[in-house]
């Protein structure tokens, strides 16, 4: 298996950070009047607008004269106006970047208007921006003049600058924004360690495939796509493989500004920006029927989906598994498995060539929810339909927002033949490195060579003390509800009397009936039942006379009756003991060892041979030997699936010995009390 990167061209450094300081020095215009947290405001958008007039240079003029000639005849002008800038975009203003310095008092207008002859894709993402407030805001400081001709100074022509390297540029200043602001970095941002780690492993099986074919075109979506840094990232890497390879990527984000960097992006490094979607992945799927080669998301953690809780909770009752949501609901606080089963349900399908999906997740979704629950459905459904590849547990700190130990799921239906029927789980929380200066919560990163090492593990697919591997079917278990008969005896004590008195039906009764009642039980004081019916002939009479209603008389009995491990069975009509609610329990069985495949009900395994032998071996050998006339109430055994990644890797540390503990604390007391003398003294 191939994971050498083959060499390809790389963007000239030196020019990407030259561009990068002087674009970045446009800041020390905006110190004062702007917070650091909100240089970024400023920069990205006039950036975008500088590259895009950039581009239009050598056109403008053609363009303006096409627009003049067919205006007024066309309804549409948008396809012709392309074709003849040769770009996604245009601009319909007579004024140009440089022309807007012609006067200094009408900047801002001019400004507006420069913008507003845009072409409605790059008009969106300057909007998405909200860029109308920021030249308000620049023009009220009297900088707009000043930061406008900072940026009028700098040559961003493809000539100068080419789409890898204005990517590269904007990346720079993109990752330098973020750092500025680690309150919010981690909402829109991943690092990019992190992020070549998720698209190594994402890539692993198919290096080989890519290098042997010279045009091959792959595609690749993210659904929370922030400011487009996986999608970027990967890209690259399938650049990296093959120079001539091509990788057309798909995104959508809910954050405006973040879709507005995203999609600018795109568009400065030549991708088709339409493929870059606004709004709620959830509720408004603008990639809805498309499938992709490769899916890849970081989606928020812990983010409940409360706002879109009705469209989600009406696709997944009226279209079950033939939508997106089929599997399960998670607990309304997280969404991140929604993400999850959105994403499976755009993978090719196997015939068609499969997919990758890789996610990550904190630890929430490896082992909430019961069995039976909607996370314990989501598990189950992706383990038995032989989707699960992996999960790599990452090292905490390693996210601007968060401190969390974080986990990386690999979902596929394209299995290499010998990963297929196992789950391959790796350990990395020890890959990482100290940062000198901490950003935000992250105070770590993964090291270029420790990436080659977990990509490393996770590839040679072999056991070892930070790998194990083991059978889909290892992840699940039956959830049995273990009955034990109820047995009773009916007494008439203090306790008994004030249980009765207190039950809700006999409180509803009129007082001088809840005194009649007191004396007649008293007059009974210490009498014992074996039955029901022996407390019904001696008692039932009276209260009947008293005229107790049915629900109030069972009330009676009920309250009168003890628990008594001495007692005889209660039996139902049938005959059939009666479970006892305080003694019912549950209990985990592991699934038998067999394959198992995935059913919409999983309870028509029950009756199986193999469910049944594997629970009546649990029974015989773990609980009848102390309570032996429990029983199994197998209409309600449940089938659940968690992954307990840290439970498989845990090593046992044995506690130091006494000798050495006593030495300890008769060296800290020697010290304390020579520091008292020396007090005293």
């Amino acid at each position: 298996m191939a994971t050498e990167a083959a060499s390809a061209p790389s963007p000239r450094s030196e020019t990407i950070r030259n561009h990068a300081a002087f674009i970045w020095s446009v800041a020390d215009l905006l110190r004062g009047d702007y917070k650091q947290s909100e240089y970024g405001k400023v920069v990205l958008p006039l950036t975008v607008i500088r590259r895009l007039d950039c581009v239009l240079e050598p056109t403008k003029q053609a363009v303006l004269a096409k627009h003049k000639e067919i205006s007024s005849k066309i309804e549409n002008v948008e396809p012709v106006l392309q074709a003849v800038a040769n770009e996604q975009f245009y601009n319909v203003s007579p004024l140009t970047f440089t022309k807007l310095l012609d006067d200094p008092s009408t900047i801002a207008d001019s400004l507006n208007l420069y913008i507003g002859g845009f072409s409605e894709a790059a008009k969106d993402i300057i909007e998405k921006f909200d860029f109308s407030v920021q030249i308000d805001r620049l023009r009220r400081a009297n900088v707009l003049y000043q930061v406008i001709g900072k940026f009028a100074e700098i040559d961003l022509h493809p000539k100068v600058v080419s789409n890898i390297e204005m990517g590269y540029l904007y990346e720079e200043l993109i990752r330098r924004f973020s750092e500025l602001s680690n309150e919010t970095a981690g909402e829109h941002f991943t690092p990019r360690e992190v992020i070549r780690l998720m698209v190594n492993l994402l890539f692993i099986d198919d290096a080989d495939d890519i290098l042997t074919k010279p045009g091959i075109v792959k595609t690749l979506c993210d659904p929370a796509c922030g400011t487009g840094g996986m999608l970027s990232v990967a890209e690259d890497h399938l650049r990296a493989l093959n120079p001539r390879a091509q990788l057309e990527v798909y995104g959508q984000e809910l954050n405006a500004e973040t879709y507005a960097v995203c999609r600018s992006d795109m568009m400065l490094k030549g991708q088709n920006a339409s493929h870059i979607a606004y709004g709620n992945s959830f509720s408004e799927d603008h990639h809805e029927g498309e499938r992709f080669d490769y899916l890849l998301v970081n989606p928020p953690f812990g983010v409940e989906w409360k706002k879109v809780e009705d469209e989600v909770r009406k696709e997944a009752q009226t279209h079950g598994f033939t939508g997106r949501f089929g599997a399960g609901l998670p607990r309304i606080n997280d969404g991140s498995f929604l993400f999850l089963q959105h994403m499976i349900s755009k993978m090719q399908r196997p015939e068609d060539g499969g997919s990758r999906v890789g996610i990550v997740f904190n630890g929430s979704p490896l082992f909430t929810g019961a069995a039976g629950s909607g996370e314990s459905e989501i598990r189950r459904w992706i383990i038995e339909n032989d989707w699960l590849e992996a999960v790599v547990a990452l090292p905490d700190q390693l996210f601007y927002n968060t401190g969390i130990s974080t986990y990386f799921w690999i979902v596929t239906n394209r299995k290499a033949p010998e990963r297929q029927g196992k789950v391959q789980l790796v350990d990395a929380r020890e890959y990482f490195i100290k940062m000198r200066k901490s950003l935000g919560a992250k105070r770590k990163e993964i090291s270029a060579a420790q990436i080659e090492d977990i990509t490393r593990l996770y590839g040679e697919f072999a056991e070892g003390n930070q790998v194990k591997i083991f059978p889909n079917e290892a992840f699940g278990f039956l959830r049995i509800t273990v009955e034990r008969p109820l047995r009773l005896r009916w007494e008439v004590t203090d306790e008994t009397i004030a249980a009765v008195l207190a039950t809700k039906a006999i409180q509803k009764t009129p007082e001088d009936v809840r005194m009649v009642l007191r004396e007649l039980l008293a007059a009974n004081r210490d009498a014992q039942f074996s039955t029901q019916k022996e407390v019904i002939k001696a008692f039932g009479s009276s209260l009947t006379g008293l005229d107790l209603a049915a629900p109030a008389q069972k009330a009676v009995w009920a309250a009168l009756a003890v628990r008594d491990e001495e007692a005889p069975v209660i039996a139902d009509h049938k005959g059939n003991p009666e479970p006892d609610p305080e003694l019912r329990d549950s209990e985990n069985v592991p699934l038998p060892s067999v394959p198992v495949s995935f059913v919409e009900d999983p309870t028509e395994r029950f009756d199986t041979l193999t469910y049944r032998t594997t629970v009546d071996d649990y029974m015989r050998e773990e609980v009848l030997p102390y309570v032996p006339d429990a029983w199994v109430d197998h209409e309600k055994t449940k089938i659940g699936y968690e992954i307990p990644l840290t439970r498989h890797f845990y090593k046992y540390v044995p506690p130091r010995p006494l000798e050495e503990i006593d030495a300890e604390i008769k060296a800290l007391e020697d010290e304390i009390q020579r520091l008292l003398s020396q007090v005293s003294s």
